[in-house]
């Protein structure tokens, strides 16, 4: 079972795209695993023939524990005892993104009731106050996971129902619960709100998009211009791209934008790296193929990490304005409402434009209303002139 992520300890098998017996070629895909933040797709390491699988669809495996071997033509897998055969190869993989730095492998310990339990696991048993012999392990071997754990510390003991719909959220929605939670309850938030006139938005949109489309074959949305935009006045502000660090403030020397996308189970954040560098075509590209991916739920580990900044519009969904959480440890997040007609004052007379409201929720310990409410004011100009902002 390879890591992915820096924290990974187990992996759960999704499906394998290739069966006992198969020939496979390097680079060719194996299977597909779940983690905590998306579903990987994993290639094969060599050439060779799939041998010796171990674990099935739907199991949960630690990481390190061997799941299959490609062999040469002809070998048999090793048997337990030895598993150091100098010709086979364990099925580790690799994802097909760069990811972070694999993780070794955890070594799991006995509970006191016989089962055996990760370091992790029962550390997060101990926080959250969750008695482990109640909990019934679904790693290797019946192993306690911190899945385990977390689905066990939603669960009330004496209630069968509440219990059925823990185990039924998958490991996105759980991470997504824990984190939101996490979030809201350590990070000091404020709210700053704007209306802006969208009408040079909207604008730029129709003049943009045929040109765009045609060389890039790719349709470009509001979410596409605002990302464009706010990556580029992020330059201006590194303090609202900073992240918190424990108990200090970590300046960000790229400007990588996480865009908030809806998925079956909770949202994701995906990333888009150097959009502030980025043509609005690039990112309009990278945009759709995140959001497929997204939906497919298909996003690489890789793609969900690093983000500085981001961005939740809900403008589509008819929203006019909402509050964002921040996911740490980025200092702030924009959210997005729908444009809107409204009646304003136009050179001192009401007048009807195209408005649209933006909040900026931001972490006080990195930053102050003062600093937020000057990149608010940068953010909405260039959004009154997103040519001059998009040529800078």
């Amino acid at each position: 079972m390879p890591a992915l992520e820096m924290a990974q300890e187990t992996g759960k098998i999704v499906s394998w795209l290739k069966q006992e017996g198969d020939a496979v070629s390097k680079g060719e895909p194996l299977l597909e695993i779940e983690t905590d933040k998306a579903v990987v797709e994993i290639e094969a390491t060599a050439d060779g023939v799939l041998a010796g699988v171990k674990s099935r669809e739907g199991d949960v495996v630690p990481v390190g524990v061997t799941i299959a071997w490609i062999l040469a033509p002809g070998e048999q897998p090793p048997v337990e005892s030895s598993i150091s055969a100098p010709s086979a190869r364990k099925v580790t993989g690799q994802p097909q993104a760069p990811s972070a730095t694999p993780a070794p492998a955890q070594t799991i310990a006995p509970a006191e009731g016989g089962a055996r339990i990760s370091p992790k696991a029962r550390r997060l048993a101990k926080e959250r106050g969750v008695d482990i012999n109640r909990i019934r392990g679904t790693g290797a071997d019946g192993a306690i996971t911190s899945e385990d754990v977390l689905a066990a510390a939603e669960t009330p003991p004496l209630s069968a129902a509440p219990a059925q719909a823990a185990a039924a959220l998958s490991a996105i929605a759980r991470l997504m619960a824990e984190r939101t939670t996490q979030s809201w309850t350590q990070v000091p938030h404020f709210y700053l709100v704007r209306e802006v006139d969208a009408g040079a938005l909207l604008q730029a949109r129709e003049e943009l998009a045929p040109a765009i489309e045609r060389e890039r074959g790719v349709k470009i949305t509001h979410t596409d211009l605002l990302v464009a935009l706010t990556a580029r006045v992020l330059r201006k502000h590194p303090k609202m791209n900073a992240s918190w660090a424990g108990n200090a403030i970590q300046l960000n020397p790229q400007v990588n934008m996480s865009v908030a996308m809806a998925v079956p189970d909770g949202v994701v954040g995906a990333v888009i790296p150097n959009a502030d560098g980025a043509a609005l075509g690039d990112i309009a590209l990278q945009r759709r193929d995140l959001t497929e991916r997204a939906r497919s739920g298909r996003l690489r580990p890789a793609d969900l990490a690093a983000g500085t900044f981001t961005i939740s519009n809900l403008g589509m969904y008819g929203v006019d304005a909402f509050n964002a959480i921040i996911a740490p440890p980025q200092a702030a997040s924009l959210a997005v409402g729908r444009i809107a007609e409204r009646v304003v004052a136009v050179n001192g007379q009401p007048g009807v434009r195209p408005m649209m409201t933006v909040t900026l929720s931001g972490d006080h310990r990195v930053v102050d209303g003062a600093q937020g409410a000057v990149f608010l004011n940068d953010l909405a100009e260039a959004i009154r002139a997103p040519g001059e902002t998009l040529r800078s």
